[in-house]
């Protein structure tokens, strides 16, 4: 079940505080005023939308809320729970036959493509092409998540440029108005303004973003692959406490220790 995460407005928070420090110690909480300007914001903004919109499709543009969305939430993986789940399984097949396991599959396990896997086991296909189709599902999410990651990666591209943009358009007009010393303040804050905007989105908005967004990917794919381990060695017969000790390889000492944390709460409780 996926939950809020909270670091993802922490560290925008942390980055915006940093920022606004920065200005407050050298100019007061007045300075912030000269920072803000709006022929800035537009050019960036304006620059980034609009070269998205000739990228991508409208249908991938659609997408853009749903995918700045997942940046704020995460997903905890229980590895312990997961295992468990395979060496009951594994214990039923090898005392009932692998087509006791259909019955009741929906109730006692959740995930779908666990449920998927055991179906394709029921059904004796080879294990070798039950490991082929579950790959295949797992790199065509992989393609999907890249896909959806494309437009926040193109984005951390396209926000300095525009910002550089902002800067030599800010450059013209001011060497245009030499003459004005009245001009000069304000073009130089938009050819100044501009880079920072572009910049500070880039890195601590877009790049960011899209690198959670991969490490959520990474560790999909890492759970997928257990569960994969964990059908072939149910469909093969393998004994339930070989089976654990296979599938807990995966597991990191320190989730490990979680595990038997919680189990001893249980416990107690």
């Amino acid at each position: 079940m996926k939950k809020f995460d909270i670091l993802t407005p922490v560290g925008l928070f942390l980055g915006i505080t940093v920022l606004l420090l920065a200005v407050f110690s050298n100019s007061g909480p007045s300075g912030i005023v000269f920072f803000i300007q709006i022929s800035s914001v537009l050019i960036v903004i304006g620059g980034i939308v609009s070269a998205l919109v000739i990228t991508f499709s409208f249908t991938e543009l659609k997408q853009v809320p749903r995918v700045l969305m997942e940046a704020f939430r995460t997903q905890d993986h229980d590895l312990g729970k997961l295992v468990q789940t395979f060496v009951n399984l594994s214990g039923k097949a090898r005392r009932e036959g692998l087509l006791a396991l259909e019955a009741g599959l929906d109730e006692e396990v959740e995930d779908p493509f666990i449920r998927k896997g055991i179906l394709l086991a029921v059904d004796g296909i080879e294990p070798d092409v039950i490991k082929d189709i579950m790959m295949a599902e797992v790199t065509a999410m992989e393609e999907r998540h890249t896909k959806s990651r494309a437009l926040i990666d193109k984005a951390a591209e396209y926000a300095p440029a525009w910002g550089m943009i902002g800067t030599l358009i800010g450059l013209v007009l001011m060497l245009q108005n030499l003459n004005d010393p009245s001009t000069l303040g304000p073009n130089m804050a938009v050819a100044l303004l501009t880079t920072l905007y572009g910049t500070v989105l880039a890195n601590l908005v877009f790049l960011p973003m899209s690198t959670k967004l991969m490490n959520k990917t990474d560790s999909e794919v890492f759970v997928k692959q257990i569960i994969i381990e964990g059908v072939i060695g149910v469909q093969s017969g393998q004994n339930p406490k070989i089976l654990e000790e296979k599938l807990s390889a995966f597991i990191t000492k320190k989730d490990k220790e979680a595990d038997e944390e919680t189990g001893d709460e249980a416990n107690e409780a």
